[in-house]
């Protein structure tokens, strides 16, 4: 039985930034969701979240409509998978965008988290770098189904600070993996089994930062997907906004 997707995504500058350095996209066709947030300065962030999206989309694309592009070892032979694919598209926007920046100085330092969504069948694949996550919705419960790649998650894993110290740690922005930032990439691929009416939110870290996990939960289980996306994001800017914020929400249905 075939699953039909239904999509929605929104971004917001929020309350203090000038410019929206982070970057989405819906492709329905491709069945291809990403949030990216850049970092590296204002020109850097932006350019480094669009290159990621770009290139991800582009590299799906070709993999998906031409099997024989070029012959990639794990990526498009028989016994490769979505996550494959997914995981040899991240690496290959890391070199591009790593390129660019040592190429041009007003680049220098940049890239971008990356969290990226396929499905195949009643499978879903979930790709992520930095700490932008995704979350599950299913049956009046919420699940984060990505890991935080940032120092302050790393030190809740070693039990030096807790969560609750977590969300106004002042080091609570320094991520430990990036898209760009290097030429290769860490990439953590995971495998869902999606069921009727689940939710899947992916969001930067602008939304987790100021909205508690139970309150995505029930402005996205008690609204349409347009409304829950804005109703999201006016929540994070009434708490200050202090960072760009960027929602895309997907509704499974079969």
């Amino acid at each position: 039985m075939s699953v039909k997707v239904e999509s929605y995504g929104m971004s917001n500058v929020g309350m203090k930034r000038f410019q929206n350095e982070d970057s989405y996209l819906i492709n329905s066709d491709l069945g291809l969701y990403i949030v990216a947030d850049g970092m590296g300065g204002h020109l850097g962030g932006e350019y480094a979240s669009k290159l990621a999206v770009k290139t991800v989309e582009a590299w799906i694309e070709r993999l998906i409509s031409d099997p024989d592009v070029t012959q990639i070892t794990g990526v498009n032979t028989q016994d490769a998978d979505i996550g494959d694919q997914l995981r040899h598209a991240i690496q290959e926007a890391s070199r591009r965008i790593y390129q660019e920046a040592i190429s041009d100085e007003r680049y220098q330092g940049m890239g971008t988290t990356t969290v990226a969504t396929m499905l195949d069948g009643h499978s879903l694949y979930i790709a992520n770098v930095g700490d932008s996550r995704a979350y599950l919705i299913r049956d009046g419960n919420i699940q984060q189904l990505t890991e935080d790649h940032s120092l302050v998650s790393e030190q809740i894993k070693a039990g030096v600070i807790s969560e609750a110290d977590a969300r106004g740690h002042k080091l609570k922005n320094i991520i430990t993996r990036s898209v760009g930032y290097q030429e290769d990439v860490e990439i953590d691929i995971t495998i869902h089994q999606v069921k009727q009416d689940d939710k899947i939110l992916l969001c930067s870290d602008g939304l987790s930062n100021l909205v508690e996990d139970e309150e995505i939960k029930k402005t996205v289980s008690d609204n349409d997907l347009p409304e829950a996306c804005e109703d999201l994001i006016k929540l994070a800017n009434s708490r200050g906004g202090d960072d760009n914020i960027t929602v895309i929400i997907l509704h499974f249905d079969e």
